[in-house]
């Protein structure tokens, strides 16, 4: 069973929904981006597949870095860590993660979206 959700960045595609793991693909339409967010328990490791994107992924330090990734590279985010994912071109990566599927504290987000906090 695949559902896929529609977001204004693009589409993201669930095709492993389990008690212990969480599997998409995620497809950022070029020049959108999701939300800076965190996530207080999901861990998640993203492995590009088309195209190219840039990760905004906080440092040990505290410190955002952006990461320019094409098809092949992949990035562990831990919980805690702010992270944003920006499509430089249209893109596609593979989600897989921890199933904590609603856990994403929003920070910044350009479209607007209910619940991004003003932290």
């Amino acid at each position: 069973m695949s559902e896929i959700v529609t977001k204004p960045w693009g589409w993201e595609k669930r095709f492993a929904v389990t008690d212990k793991y969480l599997g998409k693909v995620i497809h950022v339409n070029a020049g959108e981006m999701l939300s800076l967010q965190y996530h207080r328990q999901k861990d998640e490791t993203l492995l590009v597949v088309k195209g190219a994107m840039d990760l905004e992924l906080e440092d040990d330090g505290g410190r955002m870095q952006t990461h320019r990734l094409i098809p092949g590279m992949s990035r562990r985010i831990v919980p805690g860590r702010k992270h944003r994912m920006i499509g430089v071109e249209e893109c596609e990566f593979f989600e897989v993660s921890t199933p904590e599927i609603d856990d994403v504290v929003r920070l910044e987000d350009k479209y607007g979206r209910q619940g991004t906090s003003s932290a």
